[in-house]
């Protein structure tokens, strides 16, 4: 586990709004490290996302909100795989990502 201190119990403590917020923090961080051309730092920032999102899709019961993380979780996997590391599409993810959730849309905004 990256997010050593961070356990399932804990994440299920969270609003929904605050978990896709903590995601998309990592996806910030990563066109950070994009803009530094610090590749393996943006990997880093992808291999964490990928263990919120997988807290979250393990903590929902929403149907359609798994189904959705999970797409919005294979296009972060072509990023990593294929490393991508441009800063405009990381961005489009960062916005994909806020618009799963009204409540983070508007704090973001």
């Amino acid at each position: 586990m990256l997010h050593t201190h961070l356990t399932s119990e804990k994440w299920k403590s969270f609003s929904l709004d605050k978990q896709i917020l903590m995601i998309a923090n990592e996806i910030n961080r990563a066109k950070n490290w994009i803009t530094k051309k610090d590749f393996e730092k943006v990997s880093y920032c992808h291999e964490r996302a990928f263990e919120l999102i997988d807290l979250t899709v393990d903590s929902s019961k929403n149907k359609s909100l798994i189904r959705e993380l999970l797409r919005f979780r294979e296009l972060i996997a072509t990023e990593y795989v294929y490393r991508v590391n441009n800063d405009e599409q990381n961005m489009k993810l960062f916005k994909v990502l806020l618009s799963l959730n009204l409540e983070s849309y508007n704090i973001y905004n």
